[in-house]
């Protein structure tokens, strides 16, 4: 197996130059925290403990992406101002006060809680108007409110209040969102089929569907409250938006556990039946969809309810997994996204010694499977974040895994 150590220092040094980094990219994918710049300007922030040619180049980096993301279009915290906004706020968190980008950043919080506000006012227009379910944009970890919100708790947690308006028009939403369904028993985040905007038409049931996991499911919004109830930052029926979350997964689970994708609409007007949750197609063993991101929510609503059943549930989702080779996982590739670094850091985060280990080993072997130097979500950049935090797992409470809700 390659050393870790050095897959980390090979990438590093892959993109120091931001021209470098930017290289084969478009200019969109270039502004993109999942593929471009903000993630390599995150990679170089978290590692440089000081080091001042780091240091250096993540402020090159930033400079690069605010060029590359100028007229970008609003969107969540993976493309466009939005992902220069998040790499900057969790970036800084690792840097010497001294070096931090003080005005960036309350322009940063500032741009995310304007966001925030606008999302809230579009599903409340919405629920106005009468119609019926929502849409990914508003509230997913991508591009909505789960991930926005996750990083104005960060800003707020760094110290900037421009943030707080933001997080509490999240927070309420989502609140709102969980809490209420509509005439036909579906839960407020049931998306229509023909806005399933990321979805190939047809490949979807025309029923619509009520998405699980962390990417574009349920998951993300729970972990959100959840962590903000721990942070002290909650609005009312917070609390009980997060059991009702929780419960729906817990309904909603296959033995395991494990879990669908998503529940089709006319099958969320039956009873659950093991069985067919068991055998319904899609990915189910990474972050974005499956059994870490949603592990990670539910161990972080039992820690949030103080409910040791819910923590032993996530346990033994995660067990379930680590007794299977890596080589059976459905996951692709060595990303974060829907590879085995996203398993490698959620097992990291719950401290699941087993799971980690054999996550890293085929993180490793499979690392230049990745495109080289650049990707946070789905390439070397994010990889080489989570090989390096399970060797030494950062103590601070701000953490760039944030981005992925898991922590």
């Amino acid at each position: 197996m390659p050393d870790p150590l050095v897959l980390v220092e090979e990438t590093v040094a892959a993109v120091l130059d931001p021209e470098q980094a930017a290289a084969g990219l478009t200019p969109g994918a270039a502004a993109t925290l999942a593929d471009g710049l903000p993630g390599t300007a995150l990679l170089l922030a978290v590692l440089a403990d000081g080091d001042t040619t780091l240091l250096d180049a993540a402020a090159r980096h930033w400079n690069a992406a605010a060029r590359a993301v100028a007229g970008a279009r609003p969107d969540g915290i993976y493309s466009g101002p939005g992902a220069l906004a998040a790499s900057l706020i969790y970036g800084s968190a690792y840097l010497p006060h001294r070096r931090r980008q003080h005005e960036a950043l309350a322009g940063a919080a500032a741009w995310l809680c304007a966001r925030a506000q606008g999302l809230a006012e579009h599903q409340a227009e919405r629920v106005r108007a009468c119609r019926p379910g929502t849409v990914w944009a508003v509230y997913d970890t991508i591009k909505g409110l789960a991930g926005i919100g996750r990083t104005l708790l960060a800003a707020l947690q760094l110290g900037l209040p421009q943030a707080e308006p933001g997080l509490t028009a999240a927070l309420t939403t989502l609140t709102t969102l969980i809490t209420t369904a509509d005439e036909a028993g579906r839960p407020g985040w049931w998306v229509r089929a023909e806005e399933q905007s990321l979805a190939v038409p047809g490949t979807l049931p025309p029923s619509g569907t009520a998405s699980t996991g962390a990417a574009h499911g349920i998951a993300g919004p729970l972990a959100l409250l959840a962590l903000a109830h721990q942070a002290g930052s909650s609005v009312p029926g917070q609390e009980t938006a997060i059991a009702t979350a929780a419960h729906w997964l817990l309904n909603w689970a296959a033995p395991g556990p494990s879990w669908p994708p998503y529940v089709s609409g006319d099958d969320l007007a039956q009873p659950p039946e093991a069985e067919r949750l068991a055998v319904a197609p899609g990915r189910r063993d990474a972050w974005c969809y499956g059994t870490p991101g949603i592990a990670t929510a539910l161990h972080h609503t039992g820690r949030a309810l103080n409910d040791p059943t819910l923590l032993t549930l996530a346990r033994c989702a995660l067990d379930t997994l680590a007794h299977r080779p890596p080589a059976t996982w459905d996951t692709t590739g060595p990303g974060l996204c829907h590879g085995s670094a996203g398993v490698l850091e959620v097992a990291v985060r719950l401290n699941h010694r087993p799971l980690a280990d054999a996550a890293a080993r085929h993180t490793a072997a499979t690392f230049h499977e990745a495109k080289p130097g650049t990707g946070f979500l789905t390439g070397r950049a994010g990889a080489a974040l989570a090989l390096a935090t399970r060797r030494q797992p950062a103590s601070q409470q701000i953490q760039w895994d944030g981005l992925l809700l898991t922590s």
